[in-house]
Parts: C-alpha cells; sequence; structure tokens
C-alpha cells in the first residue's frame, strides 16, 4: 500500500469538524473553550446545518473571539447581553438555530438578568456556559461561581463567604423556571465527559430547531492559568473541588423521548 492508496477518502478515521476554521486558537493550553467548539462545530455540521443555518452570539470574555474558530453567523453582544440579543434574532430568524456561548462572569455575573428573563419567558434558544471558577481573561479575579476557599487575585486569601457571599449555583435557578425545557451539567476533563457534552448540545441545539424553550448547557470548565495548576492538575483539581459544587447530570428535561 502507497501513500496515495493511504490517503484515499475511504480509509480516513476521524477529520476537522466542517465548520471549524483552520485558524490557531488563542486559548491557553489546557483550556476548556477549544475541546467545546469542536464539539459545537461538530454538532452543527451533524444536524445538516450549512454556516448559514446557525446564528451563535459571542460574549465579553475568553471566548470573544469565537467567531474567528466556528464558520457561522456571529454577533457579538455588549457584556453579558447576549441571551437579549439571541432573543431578537430568534424572534426574527425562527427557523435558524440560535444559541448564546458565555463564560461565568458574562452570564452569571453582568448578564445575570438577561439570561434568566429570556430563560423564564422560554425563549426558543441554546445557553452554552462555560462555568470555571474564575474571570480568567482580565487576571484571574473572583466570580460568582469562584468556589469557597478558592484563591484569586481578588480572593488571594480565598473566598470567604462572609465576605463574598456564596458561590452561586445557577443553573439549579434556570432548572426551576417554567420556560426553560432543559438544562444540565456537564464537562469536558475526559473523553467520556466530551461524549455526553456533545450530547448535550446537541439536544439543546435541536429543542431550539424544535421551538421548544430555552436549553442551558453548562460545561464545568478548567482554568488552569487562572487557577495556577498545570492541565492536568486542573483537570484533577476540577473533579475534586469543582464537581463537589456544581454536580454533573441533567437538572431539568422537559423535552419528548425520541
Amino acid at each position: 500500500m502507497n501513500r496515495e492508496d493511504i490517503l484515499k477518502p475511504g480509509n480516513k478515521v476521524v477529520s476537522r469538524p466542517r465548520l471549524l476554521n483552520d485558524n490557531v486558537m488563542h486559548y491557553c493550553p489546557g483550556c476548556s473553550h477549544g475541546v467545546v467548539h469542536k464539539l459545537v462545530a461538530e454538532v452543527i455540521d451533524e444536524m445538516g446545518l450549512d454556516k448559514t443555518g446557525a446564528i451563535a452570539i459571542a460574549p465579553v470574555g475568553c471566548a470573544v473571539f469565537a467567531y474567528n474558530y466556528i464558520d457561522v453567523d456571529w454577533i457579538e453582544a455588549a457584556h453579558g447581553r447576549a441571551p437579549a440579543v439571541a432573543t431578537a434574532v430568534k424572534r426574527l430568524w425562527p427557523k435558524k438555530l440560535v444559541f448564546t456561548y458565555q463564560g461565568d462572569g458574562d452570564l452569571s455575573a453582568i448578564g445575570t438578568g438577561e439570561a434568566i428573563h429570556a430563560a423564564n419567558r422560554g425563549e426558543n434558544i441554546a445557553i452554552i456556559f462555560i462555568n470555571n471558577g474564575i474571570y480568567g481573561m482580565t487576571g484571574g479575579q473572583m466570580s460568582p461561581t469562584t468556589l469557597e476557599g478558592m484563591k484569586t487575585s481578588t480572593t488571594p486569601y480565598g473566598r470567604r463567604v462572609d465576605l463574598n457571599g456564596h458561590p452561586l449555583v445557577i443553573s439549579d435557578l434556570f432548572a426551576r423556571l417554567d420556560g426553560t425545557c432543559y438544562v444540565t451539567r456537564q464537562a469536558v476533563n475526559d473523553a467520556a465527559s466530551v461524549r455526553k457534552t456533545k450530547a448535550a448540545i446537541k439536544k439543546a441545539f435541536q429543542n431550539s430547531m424544535d421551538g421548544l424553550g430555552t436549553s442551558v448547557v453548562e460545561v464545568v470548565s478548567q482554568c488552569n492559568s487562572g487557577w495556577k495548576m498545570s492541565p492536568v492538575k486542573s483537570n484533577e483539581w476540577l473533579v475534586e473541588n469543582m464537581e463537589a459544587k456544581y454536580p454533573l447530570g441533567d437538572l431539568k428535561n422537559n423535552t419528548p423521548k425520541k
């Protein structure tokens, strides 16, 4: 067998998702964003949508340049306002897949109002929520989801509940809203978790297309740069600490069984 035989299309085992651009990502080594970007691109492609079939709303945060990597139509929203923008887009283009991609600073801090009320209205959008418990883009400050005792640049001795409040478990709030049809919490720190997250994203995207209400996919993620750990150590720390506060699994699933 020569090189030409090996490179025949029928021998291909895996390939780059069609909608994932061939650009070098700016994320830190070990960051979860790249994995989730790949899953989003794969799911949109597997749903049979081309780059004009989906409209995504980018956040302010580490994923502010997501439009450089996933080849669909993007809109850049003001900080925290992605669900409000997505509401308008989906109402104007009801047959499009519309989703937001937001971090814990964008969604659970400055954007809490927009996210909660869009979900409570049952807007037919999907929200992908990357929760790494820290403000990664601006220097590693405490976020609403920072764990108790967790050290950040603004809590150098650890988060104190009496001073900084409790970590915000916001997906549990989403699950209690009448407008949400699907709320789940997943991770991408190992292969099994990646597969579960991909399935969750696919369900959320299909819910948007089917007009079932708001879907929220929280991805408990690692930020090894902000956490001051190696990628391997941050994966271990995520399992031991983040998943204890933010346990994985479906919090709500009111979608029809298929």
